[in-house]
């Protein structure tokens, strides 16, 4: 199976590939695509667009797991956040990829046991699950191949 994790953003979208095979990952592919602040919204918008058709296309994942938008107190970050996502949920229904949601808590739970596990843990669980040699960077490329970790636990 094919799992394609995507940590949802305007200014950075990470995204991670891999593959389980016997409830064993190992990861394909992973990145971190980006858009600058002069770029008209919409332009980024149709961009994540772009490129995530690109990585459906290219991995053809058997789902798509999508972070679920957290409480953010940055009001502005938690919209556009909450738009890259609605562009993100729109792509994988015109690929007609199998997607879900997951929430953070889910994929600290996933990985480590323990849903309050900080951002270190979860990097470190990243590393040994995967067998990477470092943690995956940018972090927003770490975060999205924990997704795509979750979601191959997860049964929908």
């Amino acid at each position: 199976m094919i799992i394609l994790g995507i940590d949802p953003g305007i200014a950075r979208m990470g995204w991670g590939v891999i593959e389980e095979i016997k409830q064993k990952p190992r990861a394909i592919a992973y990145g971190c695509f980006e858009t600058t602040k002069d770029t008209p919204h919409k332009d980024r918008l149709r961009a994540v667009h772009d490129e995530l058709t690109r990585l459906i296309q290219q991995y053809k994942p058997d789902r798509v797991a999508v972070e679920k938008l957290f409480f953010s107190k940055n009001v502005k970050t938690a919209l556009t956040v909450g738009e890259a996502r609605g562009v993100i949920m729109l792509t994988c229904g015109e690929l007609n990829a199998q997607v879900f949601e997951i929430s953070p808590k889910e994929v600290k739970q996933a990985l480590t046991g323990y849903g309050q596990a900080d951002k270190q843990q979860v990097q470190k669980m990243i590393q040994l699950i995967l067998k990477l040699k470092e943690i995956p960077k940018p972090d927003d490329a770490a975060d999205a191949l924990a997704i795509a970790i979750a979601g191959a636990r997860r049964s929908l």
